[in-house]
């Protein structure tokens, strides 16, 4: 076995602390993984794991030559998408973390094109709500709403966080009224939970003048935004969302906007949605051409990108 596959199989079983979990994630068996690990602690003369029946754990000598093989590959994977962007066509796999949220939002559309436009890239898109770190994860692009504040991390902003209200025409022709400040209260209403987000009041802002409303009791609250999107496409209720997941609705006529003059403050989420990218990766043209998709997106559908070079933002 070369050198080079032993060690990458020696991070996996690191970062997994399993050599069978390592094994299925690299489509290969723990006998395999073993023996490549064996070698790696002849040629070394140091044993890298402590193994017993119930657990495995980097030795000190571990924990240096896993730092060490991680830069190593990281060097070859860089300089292999050095080669590939001498060439004209996109070449390779790009791996992608974002919200659910973001997916039916803009995601979808944006990675459809991107997949119909580079036939030779494969992406891996995997969507979730906890926070995934992007190095340990092996991600070379996350998209997130909140905190950015991470080291080696830039944070390039892609599209404001504005929160507006939405209700569906037929909820709105079925309860009757206009909904205004004095009367917010007596209508349905459907709440995310999350602990960003504040229980028990909101702070809406009208020309400047910022208002704080007490929060009403729900009609159904969820800790699944998706969940409560298709409530509120249902004709559910009223529901605090950001423009960016609302406007494909509003242009549909499947959503409408309720005091359309106020808006909500995004609390813990923050004001923008970025992109996140290391450091190492800001010249890859793989991650620069996706990036500059997103972008296009929200020009193509009136969304003002904020502006500033690649990188505007970094921790």
């Amino acid at each position: 076995m070369d050198r080079l596959t032993a060690l990458g199989m020696f991070v996996a079983a690191a970062e997994q602390g399993n050599f069978s979990r390592a094994a299925e994630q690299l489509g290969t068996t723990p006998s395999s993984l073993t023996k490549a690990v064996a070698q790696l602690e002849e040629g070394l003369g140091a044993k890298l794991f402590e193994r017993t029946t119930r657990r495995m754990s980097l030795t000190e000598a571990g924990h240096i030559y896993l730092e060490g093989a991680r830069q190593a590959l990281m060097q070859l994977q860089l300089a292999g998408e050095g080669v590939e962007q001498l060439q004209h066509e996109l070449r390779g796999s790009l791996r992608i973390t974002a919200p659910p949220s973001f997916a039916p939002a803009f995601l979808n559309a944006v990675c459809c094109r991107f997949l119909r436009e580079h036939r030779h890239v494969h992406l891996e898109v995997d969507l979730s709500d906890t926070y995934v770190d992007l190095v340990d994860g092996g991600y070379d692009l996350a998209l997130r709403d909140g905190p950015t504040d991470l080291p080696g991390v830039i944070a390039q902003p892609l599209v404001e966080n504005r929160i507006t209200l939405c209700a569906s025409p037929a909820y709105l022709a079925e309860r009757g009224g206009d909904v205004t400040l004095d009367n917010y209260q007596q209508y349905d209403w459907l709440i995310l939970r999350h602990p960003l987000l504040n229980r028990h009041f909101w702070w809406v802002s009208r020309g400047g003048e910022r208002i704080r409303l007490n929060q009403p009791a729900p009609r159904l609250a969820s800790d699944n935004y998706d969940f409560l999107l298709a409530c509120l496409l249902d004709g559910q209720g009223l529901q605090f969302i950001p423009q960016w997941s609302a406007a494909p609705y509003l242009a549909s006529g499947e959503l409408v906007e309720v005091m359309p003059e106020y808006w909500r403050e995004p609390s813990g989420f923050g004001p923008m949605v970025y992109v996140l990218y290391l450091t190492h990766r800001r010249n890859t043209r793989k991650v620069k051409v996706f990036i500059e998709y997103l972008k296009e997106h929200w020009r193509e559908n009136q969304f003002a990108s904020p502006g500033g070079e690649p990188g505007a933002q970094s921790a």
